[in-house]
């Protein structure tokens, strides 16, 4: 009676422990699916963001091309914002400044993901890092320093963000060129930025030989200033662009 009475007890806790794994395995089976579903939408979420980006820098690099007269560029955004910020250029020579510009900047952000539009360039960054996705004009040959540079007059709003809505912003352009010849010397080129790194890759396979960082007007805002080599006179196009930023649904 009591091998009996024990084997039934046995029994009854192999099935009790049978009922607590598959509770457990259940439960974790449920965690799984609740941690993937949550991994699915980040990836989703951060796809369409990524998506947005690579469409607003394509946007950017059309807006502030070098095509001359009128145009019109619309960036639809579903998330994020747009703003103009000011960012300046400058050119050096061995005694200082010879020309300087507030070029200004359109900087696009959404959950993680940065795209800038200054000085001819665009700029990605996100979690692969600050990268240049569209190269500036400025680049040495011949015995010369060719640099393009858009001066951004902005008017209309100074940044829009989307709240939630699905917008529009139209990037007004008219640009006027004014060309700029300057002598034989050694120059240096200076770009305030708030992504160095990328500026000072993007300027040395431009051609510059060093780079330093300086914050040359005192603003808090770090400059990448390029020296390129040997002395060479400078072929400067500054490209007075006048953006308006409009917005619609």
């Amino acid at each position: 009676m009591t091998g009996a009475s024990g084997a039934g007890a046995a029994s009854g806790e192999r099935a009790q422990t049978a009922v607590v794994g598959v509770a457990i395995l259940l439960g974790l089976t449920v965690v799984a699916i609740g941690g993937l579903t949550a991994t699915t939408g980040s990836i989703v979420e951060d796809g369409a963001a990524s998506a947005a980006a690579t469409r607003v820098a394509s946007d950017l690099e059309t807006a502030l091309g070098p095509s001359p007269g009128p145009r019109a560029t619309t960036v639809a955004l579903a998330a994020g914002s747009v703003r103009v910020v000011n960012r300046s250029v400058w050119v050096l020579d061995a005694d200082g400044v010879v020309w300087a510009g507030h070029a200004g900047a359109i900087v696009y952000d959404d959950d993680g993901h940065r795209v800038t539009g200054f000085a001819g360039a665009v700029v990605r960054s996100d979690d692969r890092g600050d990268r240049v996705v569209a190269p500036s004009r400025i680049a040495p040959a011949n015995g010369t320093l060719y640099l393009g540079v858009p001066v951004l007059n902005a008017s209309g709003a100074d940044g829009v963000a989307t709240g939630g809505h699905r917008l529009s912003v139209t990037l007004r352009t008219d640009a006027r060129t004014e060309r700029i010849d300057l002598p034989r010397s050694t120059y240096r080129v200076a770009v305030e930025t708030a992504t160095p790194a990328a500026w000072e890759r993007h300027l040395r396979e431009r051609g510059a030989t060093a780079t330093t960082r300086r914050d040359i007007d005192g603003d808090g805002v770090t400059a990448v200033v390029a020296a390129f080599p040997s002395q060479r006179t400078a072929h400067l196009v500054v490209r007075d662009v006048r953006l308006a930023v409009e917005v619609g649904q």
